[in-house]
């Protein structure tokens, strides 16, 4: 029989449309591959991103000099990926020490990938107990082709530490759980952004109350993710503990003082006493080493303070002749703040109080080199390697605590010198009393030579500083347990300065009272002639 010859019209039909009906088929692959394609490229770009972020950490933590916290370095302005950067970190670091002990006796790594073993940690653990990861990269290709020698080291490590599942050998290594019950403190940048503004924006997302002590510190839930939130990346707030917070506002400069922040990286409390002088007025942020001088500048630049600086540099003679101008696209000219926020990359300690450039300092905040013991959860410490041995304190530890307490004593004694200065703070992150009311006992017969004595701040605080001295219940502490961190806060006031404080009763020679009372004296002259009324007038009869 012969075959029925099928017209080439109907076979041009049936191919269309069997090209129709694979063609979703086909999309649905490729839009797979270009998800799949994406989401390599970005797992591939945040190893990168957290092989950078690891070293400094390592590097840090094996010197005892920490550049910035864990989440400090993670969140700062250079890490694009935040939130896939800051898992493959906490989770390398968590299981950092089987790593090490699988790939150091496998002899895996040669001399070429050695210089890049933070790169090679992050990818064995996603080898070991993260997820299947691709071969796209070098160093991804590397270790993926020494899969099963990786898996042989770690079924050797078992053999040896007697376990039987990984469960069993993570639990062996004492690897730690992070406590997530502490609430999500914000503190508002009055700089950009009103209280209640910020309010009523948290509040679309989250559950918002005010702070009881603090006016610009919000409370929200534990948990809450605010890190790529709009008002978090555009300095408008700033993820801050309300112990941290209570620094700033316990020294509580008043608007136009001239306020030197002694240690003042990473910023945080720096742009707060300029909010806190409502935007007017001199900061003065001195910061030694020179990588935190780098996360000073941008945390300054993202609160707004470089804006602002950049308005007080608009010439005299441009803004009186633009006045009218000015008010009509700002309305009221009171609201140009007039802060001028200046980084100091230098010593603290090498600052001659008796320089001119700092004769109008009327307020220092120092809040040293610590620790760190007091907010060791929250800077997330217990995941370092320094910490693994759990919380004992062994003989280096003591000795590097007594080498902080010295350059506290130092540094304090140091702030306590400069001749116009009305208050000082001094804070550390501590709970260890050598830090802390071990400092403050043995400076307190030079603060009271020099005019200065014992002040509480935040009175109605339940928990002050430990009983070894007289006058330790001006101190103020915060608890790691109870409030989730551990702060310690001093505050030094001259005798006379500010008479709203509750001071502690410490009796000077008559001699001294004298002298004191004399320096005040000249110093309220010195007031009355630079008072801003005073200036005002001059400065009318200037125009007339």
């Amino acid at each position: 029989m012969a075959r029925r010859k099928i017209p080439i019209a109907t076979k041009a039909a049936a191919a269309a449309s069997a090209a129709a009906a694979a063609a979703p088929d086909e999309k649905g692959k490729k839009k797979q591959q270009r998800l799949k394609s994406g989401a390599e490229r970005s797992a591939f770009f945040a190893r990168r991103e957290a092989a950078k972020v690891l070293k400094c950490i390592l590097q840090g933590d094996a010197s005892r000099r920490a550049v910035g916290s864990i989440k400090t370095l993670v969140f700062s302005p250079s890490v694009r990926n935040k939130k896939a950067t800051f898992a493959l970190v906490c989770q390398t670091l968590k299981y950092i020490s089987i790593i090490k002990d699988v790939l150091e006796p496998s002899k895996i790594l040669n001399a070429k990938w050695k210089r890049q073993e933070e790169l090679m940690y992050i990818i064995a653990y996603d080898i070991l107990f993260g997820q299947e990861i691709s071969s796209e990269g070098d160093a991804e290709k590397f270790l993926m082709q020494r899969k099963d020698a990786l898996q042989s080291a770690m079924a050797k490590l078992m053999v040896k530490k007697q376990v039987k599942r990984v469960e069993d050998l993570v639990s062996l290594y004492h690897i730690p759980v992070e406590d997530i019950s502490k609430p999500r403190y914000v503190r508002v940048n009055t700089l950009k952004m009103d209280v209640d503004s910020a309010m009523l924006e948290l509040g679309k997302r989250f559950k918002v109350e005010k702070d009881d002590m603090l006016e610009d510190l919000l409370v929200l839930p534990p948990g809450s993710d605010l890190h790529n939130n709009p008002l978090v990346m555009s300095g408008s707030v700033f993820l801050q503990g309300k112990a941290s917070s209570m620094v700033a506002a316990a020294l509580a400069p008043e608007p136009e003082w001239e306020v030197l922040d002694a240690c003042s990286a990473p910023g945080n409390k720096t742009i707060h006493l300029a909010a806190l002088m409502g935007g007017k007025g001199k900061v003065t942020a001195c910061e030694l080493n020179r990588d935190r001088v780098k996360r000073l500048e941008d945390t300054i630049r993202l609160s707004g303070a470089a804006s602002i600086l950049t308005i007080t540099c608009l010439s005299i003679w441009n803004y009186l002749f633009s006045q009218r101008r000015l008010q009509m696209i700002i309305g009221d000219l009171s609201l140009i703040r007039l802060i001028d926020i200046k980084v100091l990359h230098g010593d603290f300690l090498k600052l001659n109080p008796k320089d001119p450039e700092y004769a109008k300092v009327r307020a220092i905040l120092l809040d040293p080199s610590c620790s760190g013991s007091g907010t060791a959860s929250e800077r997330l410490d217990h995941l370092l390697p320094s910490h693994a041995g759990g919380p004992g304190m062994d003989f280096a530890e003591l000795e590097r605590l007594n080498k902080l307490a010295s350059f506290q004593r130092k540094a304090l004694e140091h702030a306590l010198s400069f001749p116009a200065v009305e208050k000082v703070v001094y804070s550390t992150c501590s709970i260890h009393q050598i830090e802390n009311e071990d400092v403050v006992n043995s400076i307190l017969p030079f603060a009271a030579s020099n005019g200065f004595q014992l002040a509480t701040p935040f009175p109605q605080w339940p928990r002050r500083g430990l009983p070894v001295f007289e006058g330790s219940e001006n101190l103020l502490r915060t608890d790691p347990v109870e409030d989730k961190e551990g702060f310690f806060i001093a505050l030094f006031v001259r005798r006379g300065a500010t008479d709203d404080l509750p001071v502690a009763d410490h009796k000077l020679p008559e001699a001294q009272v004298t002298e004191i009372n004399l320096r005040k004296l000249r110093r309220g002259k010195q007031r009355k002639l630079r008072s801003p009324s005073a200036r005002i007038k001059i400065f009318k009869l200037w125009l007339h």
